[in-house]
């Protein structure tokens, strides 16, 4: 049975919420002025924007926004434009000034937001909109990537092939900058400049089986240089399969095969012997071909010669550009398991040859242990990216080489209002 309360328990918790009810509104006055509602902040602001009905602000021109009162500060920027690029900038210690740090894009709608106080602590806010004019120069930088769409191994690394040269530092922040790749789920990974026009990105550890890729261009209108602007792109989407890795021993002529993890078949094979060895590393498989006529000058073996070769090959894996596979070789069946004796292929019967070929798809892994082949090169002979560690992955970057492992330089600049 409840007990009744007496009536000066009543008159106490009566009098005690009276009490709080004026605590609440004691914090809810004007005494806390991060309880105000923000005032228009556009007498307290100075912007180097068009100020007038049509105008246009040239995108070569950084933009900038300045305290125009002395007892106000500037908290807080946020720029974007239509396409939801943000603008990176800086904001000076004492509030005073805030500028761009990345190009405008031409042909463009932004918005900015921008947080201010005053003296008292206030909070004042002013949303600016303005279109950027177009670019004068017809020059294009655009950028096609790569793979094709569709379904690849975790080791199938993004390519960017740009339509011109990009040599200069500050030029190249600004492609990279533009050049986004989201994975779900999320990666730690970045782009890597393996020469002037081309890029590849990779994450720090393998793509995580069963994850969607995309990726896209945010150059359209954004100045590279002062002759050249950026174009469209077409986006991309890639889905990644299982976790496939083939692990070829040249000590054991073994070739094991893990899908996520688990080991799934071993097969007795031969690589290459002394002076043809076969390269060691990590490889990207490139593709399939049934059928693959192979013939020794194509490795500068001369025609004639006791190491010349013609032969029909089938179930060939690629490896490498320059004609490494994996692929059936029944005319060593024999010496598969116990010795090496290719030209630096991987051979194996034609059984487990058919049955590999069946079993990996484009990005997935090879790796070769125990040869005295040299490494595999990182670039320009396939994909060989997993064999540079990933500190000097990073260094390869126009953004975040040299700098502490985490978060891009874009994302640090990147100026976010925080929730009270």
């Amino acid at each position: 049975m409840s007990k009744i309360p007496s009536k000066s328990t009543v008159i106490g918790c009566t009098l005690l919420l009276i009490a709080l009810g004026a605590s609440v509104a004691g914090c809810s006055s004007d005494g806390n002025p991060l309880s105000a509602e923000p005032y228009d902040a556009a007498d307290q602001i100075a912007f180097n924007g068009p100020s007038g009905d049509g105008e246009k602000a040239d995108p070569d021109k950084p933009l900038e926004i300045t305290a125009a009162d002395s007892d106000g500060r500037i908290t807080d920027v946020t720029a974007r434009d239509a396409a939801g690029r943000y603008v990176t900038g800086e904001l000076s210690a004492d509030g005073t000034r805030w500028h761009s740090t990345s190009p405008l894009a031409a042909n463009a709608r932004y918005t900015v937001r921008v947080s201010t106080e005053d003296e008292d602590g206030a909070p004042g806010r002013k949303v600016l909109t303005f279109d950027t004019s177009k670019p004068t120069s017809k020059k294009h930088l655009t950028v096609t990537f790569g793979p094709k769409a569709g379904k690849y191994g975790v080791g199938q690394p993004i390519t960017a092939e740009l339509s011109r040269p990009v040599k200069d530092k500050n030029q190249r922040a600004t492609v990279e900058r533009a050049l986004r790749v989201d994975s779900i789920p999320a990666v730690d990974g970045t782009w890597h400049w393996v020469d002037d026009k081309e890029l590849h990105y990779r994450p720090k550890e393998y793509w995580p089986a069963g994850a969607t890729v995309r990726a896209r261009s945010d150059l359209d209108g954004v100045k590279v240089s002062d002759r050249v602007w950026g174009g469209k792109g077409k986006p991309l989407k890639v889905t990644i399969g299982d976790q496939v890795i083939a692990v070829t021993d040249a000590a054991t002529h073994q070739l094991t095969l893990y899908r996520n993890g688990e080991e799934v078949r071993s097969i007795p094979v031969t690589t290459g012997k002394p002076g043809f060895e076969t390269r060691n590393g990590v490889k990207v498989i490139l593709g399939k071909e049934y059928f693959v006529r192979m013939r020794g000058t194509s490795v500068g073996i001369a025609e004639g010669s006791a190491e010349s070769y013609d032969l029909p090959v089938y179930y060939a894996t690629r490896v490498t550009w320059s004609g490494e596979y994996v692929h059936a070789a029944p005319w060593s069946v024999g010496s598969q398991g116990y010795a090496n004796v290719s030209h630096g292929c991987t051979g194996m019967s034609t059984a487990n040859a058919e049955w590999f070929f069946d079993n990996v798809r484009e990005g997935d892994l090879v790796k070769v242990i125990n040869s005295n082949g040299n490494t595999m090169e990182s670039f320009g002979n396939g994909f060989g990216d997993w064999n540079l560690p990933w500190k000097n992955w990073r260094g390869g970057s126009a953004l975040v080489a040299g700098t502490p492992d985490g978060p891009s330089p874009a994302e640090r600049a990147r100026l976010r209002p925080q929730s009270i």
